[in-house]
C-alpha cells in the first residue's frame, strides 16, 4: 500500500463533493485518486484543484484508475450493489454510503458475496455510530448503570424534503438511520414494525405522508418510536432518549450557538445533516482510512446494511397496509458472527 491510501469516490452529487473535499482536506492518511459521475462536469467540479486525481463516467473506470487502493461509493443507492460486487471481485476495501443496497434482496447478495470471499471488505456509512453523543450514549447503556433498556424514543426532523421525496422514502431512506442507531445501541434485532401517520403537515408536498410515528419492537422485549417530519421547516435536529430501568440518558440536545438580538434570544438550528453530523462524517472517514492502511474493516457490515434495508421494507409495508408487520432477516454467515450489532 502507497504511503497515501488512494481512494475512488463514487457519486459527486452533494454527499460525494463532501467526501472528496474531506479526503483532501480533513482526513490524513489518504488522498483522491479518482472520482466518477455519469455527470463528468460534476465530477470534474468536485475534483478541481487536486493533484493527480482522474475523472470517470463509469464506476468501473475509476476501480481501475492507476493508484487506486479503497473506494467510498456515494452514489445514489439502485447503484450500490454492482459497485460493491465489482469493488469485491477486485478485493478493494469499501466504505459504501448508506443505503448498502435499498431493496434487502440485493443486499443479501452483496453479503452472501463478501461471505463467499471470506473476508470483510465493507463498511457501510451509518455515521451516527460515530458521532460524539451517540457513543457516549452506547457507553452508558453497555456500562449497566441505568440498568435494562425499556425504551427508545427517537426524533428525526428536516427542514424540508428534496424534490421526488416519496413517503416511503421517509422510513427506507430518513428512519434508516435510526434503524441503524437502535440496533446498535440496544444490541438488539428488530423484529416487528408498526407505522402510525397523523393528518399531513400543511408544509408537506402534495400527497406526501409527512410527518409519520414509526413504532419497532425488539427481540429483547424494548420499544422503539421514531417521530419522522421531513418538512418541520426551522432545521434538521436528531434526537435519542433512552429510557431504562434506573434512569435515561438523551443524545442530540440543542447545544450549538447562542443568537441573541432585537430583544430575543434562542440557539441556532441546523439546517442540513452535513452541518448536524460534520464531525461524525470525519471521525467515520478517518477509521476508516486508518483501519484500512492497517488492513482492517471495522466499523458497520455489510449484514448491519442487509438488516437495515429488511426493517426498512417492514415499516414500508407497514406503511402501506396500516398493519403491524414482522420482519424476516435470513441466516446470519459466520463471517459476521463476532462483529455484534
Amino acid at each position: 500500500m502507497s504511503e497515501l491510501l488512494g481512494v475512488a469516490v463514487l457519486g459527486a452529487g452533494h454527499m460525494g463533493a463532501d467526501h472528496v473535499r474531506r479526503l483532501d482536506r480533513v482526513v490524513s492518511g489518504a488522498r483522491v485518486a479518482a472520482v466518477a459521475d455519469p455527470d463528468t462536469a460534476r465530477a470534474k467540479e468536485a475534483a478541481a484543484g487536486i493533484e493527480g486525481v482522474t475523472v470517470h463516467a463509469e464506476a468501473e473506470a475509476a476501480l481501475d484508475a492507476p493508484g487506486v487502493e479503497a473506494v467510498l461509493i456515494a452514489s445514489p443507492g439502485p447503484a450500490h450493489e454492482e459497485a460493491l460486487l465489482a469493488a469485491f471481485a477486485r478485493g478493494l476495501p469499501v466504505l459504501c454510503e448508506k443505503p448498502m443496497v435499498p431493496e434487502s434482496e440485493g443486499a443479501l447478495r452483496v453479503v452472501e458475496a463478501e461471505a463467499r470471499g471470506g473476508r470483510r471488505l465493507a463498511q457501510v456509512g451509518f455515521m451516527r455510530r460515530y458521532d460524539a453523543e451517540y457513543r457516549r450514549l452506547k457507553r452508558v447503556l453497555d456500562d449497566g448503570r441505568l440498568g435494562r433498556p425499556l425504551m427508545l424514543h427517537c426524533v428525526h426532523r428536516n427542514a424540508s424534503s428534496p424534490p421526488g421525496f416519496t413517503s416511503a422514502m421517509l422510513i427506507d431512506s430518513s428512519v434508516s438511520h435510526e434503524i441503524d442507531a437502535a440496533r446498535w445501541l440496544l444490541g438488539q434485532e428488530l423484529t416487528a414494525v408498526t407505522v402510525l401517520r397523523p393528518r399531513p403537515s400543511g408544509g408537506a408536498p402534495q400527497g406526501l405522508l409527512d410527518p409519520q410515528f414509526v413504532l419497532f419492537e425488539t427481540d429483547g422485549g424494548a420499544l422503539v418510536d421514531v417521530e419522522i417530519f421531513v418538512n418541520c421547516g426551522f432545521g434538521y435536529q436528531v434526537r435519542c432518549e433512552a429510557v431504562c430501568e434506573h434512569g435515561s440518558a438523551r443524545a442530540g440536545e440543542d447545544h450549538g450557538l447562542l443568537l441573541t438580538t432585537a430583544g430575543t434570544a434562542g440557539a441556532e438550528v441546523p439546517q442540513d445533516y452535513l452541518v448536524r453530523f460534520a464531525d461524525a462524517y470525519d471521525r467515520e472517514v478517518q477509521a476508516w482510512v486508518d483501519a484500512t492502511r492497517q488492513g482492517r474493516v471495522t466499523g458497520p457490515t455489510a449484514w448491519d446494511g442487509y438488516a437495515a434495508s429488511a426493517v426498512a421494507e417492514a415499516g414500508v409495508r407497514a406503511l402501506e397496509s396500516g398493519l403491524r408487520t414482522s420482519v424476516a432477516l435470513a441466516p446470519r454467515p459466520a463471517l459476521y458472527a463476532d462483529t455484534g450489532r
